[in-house]
């Protein structure tokens, strides 16, 4: 038996010349940008991607997480080429620090099983069909899909589904090569909490004790078109379950706050707003913040752009001062993180190889594993 676990995530582009390529995938998901596909939605993601590429390669530059050359996968041009880029986004690097973090994780937890973990991005490569020819390629017999996004929406993690499944069905019909398993969400894992609450804790740590005691939470999440929460997706409601799990497990209490940043078009999406909350606290004296970005396990534009430059540049523009303003470092290869993917993973192998892989017939203790 081989197995493969396969880390879904949003994907970066890797240099200028692609950024319009990446956008334009992102804006040509049905998921995303319900414009019912075919011509018009084509016709919008190829000007839309034109009209904002310039601007997105200067904050991609500004971000740059590759500055002394490639640190992400395999299939990266850039690492082939041994080309260093300046416009390179973190969550590249960042994911296949994860990766690797999460295969020496199985390395030593599951001695006697042969265990392959692959990055498959959505919107920039590596795409499905690169990583599916890698995994015929090592013979894998039984893969989990493991999206990086602990909360389910169809949006992220159903769309990454959808496209692995229409690329699988295109290249082998409906007999797969392998035993599929899907990991829907994990917004309640235990290790993934504690993941958090370490980030928080390391933030706090560099403030002084009177900074601490008066820096309010804001947890920021990208936000979803209203139509999209009206019509079922549970994003939004766990989301909130994820955010009220933290703040229970934590022994002293700092006032908290939910928001929803990178609305995107006409479209009403969820409220508040983080950059509206953020000035609505300004307004009334409050000036220390830690920004806890509540669904991004992997650092890139929206944490370290949107939260760490653009959204205090645009308040010192309209006036305001902060006494104290920090983003959380994303959970990116956090041990207990790592801990969290294993265990879920296992968790959908356990019929298979037991909760430690010691004999076929040893069950999961689900009691160390919050799953829904």
């Amino acid at each position: 038996m081989r197995i493969g676990v396969v880390l879904m995530n949003l994907g970066g582009p890797t240099h200028e010349e692609n950024v319009q390529d990446f956008l334009y995938n992102l804006f040509q998901d049905e998921d995303i940008i319900k414009m019912g596909g075919g011509k018009t939605q084509n016709l919008f993601a190829k000007i839309i991607s034109k009209f904002r590429a310039p601007n997105v390669a200067e904050d991609y530059k500004e971000i740059n997480g590759c500055p002394k050359g490639c640190t992400g996968n395999n299939h990266c041009m850039n690492r082939k080429n041994k080309v260093v880029s300046d416009c390179c986004s973190p969550i590249n690097g960042l994911t296949e620090r994860q990766r690797r973090a999460l295969e020496k994780h199985f390395g030593n937890r599951l001695p006697d099983h042969e265990v392959r973990v692959y990055t498959c991005m959505r919107y920039w490569i590596p795409f499905a069909d690169t990583i599916m020819d890698d995994m015929v390629d090592d013979g894998i017999t039984h893969t989990v899909l493991m999206p990086l996004y602990p909360q389910f929406s169809w949006t992220t993690t159903g769309s990454s589904f959808r496209d692995w499944e229409t690329v699988r069905k295109k290249k082998f019909g409906d007999k797969a090569p392998w035993k599929e398993f899907h990991v829907k969400n994990y917004h309640l894992n235990e290790d993934y909490l504690a993941s958090i609450n370490d980030r928080i804790d390391e933030a706090l740590s560099e403030m002084d004790e009177e900074t601490r005691n008066k820096t309010h939470f804001i947890f920021s999440a990208h936000g979803t078109p209203l139509l999209e929460v009206r019509s079922g997706d549970p994003y939004t409601t766990e989301i909130k379950e994820t955010m009220e799990a933290v703040m229970e497990r934590r022994e002293v209490k700092n006032s908290y706050w939910l928001s929803f940043q990178s609305r995107v078009g006409p479209q009403k999406w969820t409220q508040p707003n983080t950059e509206d909350l953020v000035r609505r606290h300004l307004e009334y004296g409050i000036k220390n913040f830690l920004m806890v970005p509540i669904a991004f396990v992997t650092d890139h534009i929206e944490t370290l752009y949107e939260l760490g430059v653009e959204l205090v540049e645009d308040m010192e523009e309209e006036g305001f001062k902060f006494e104290n303003y920090k983003v959380m470092d994303g959970l990116n290869d956090h041990p207990s993180y790592i801990k969290a993917l294993a265990d879920e993973a296992i968790l959908r192998l356990s019929d298979v190889i037991g909760e430690n892989g010691e004999n076929e017939n040893q069950t999961v203790n689900k009691e160390k594993i919050t799953t829904v």
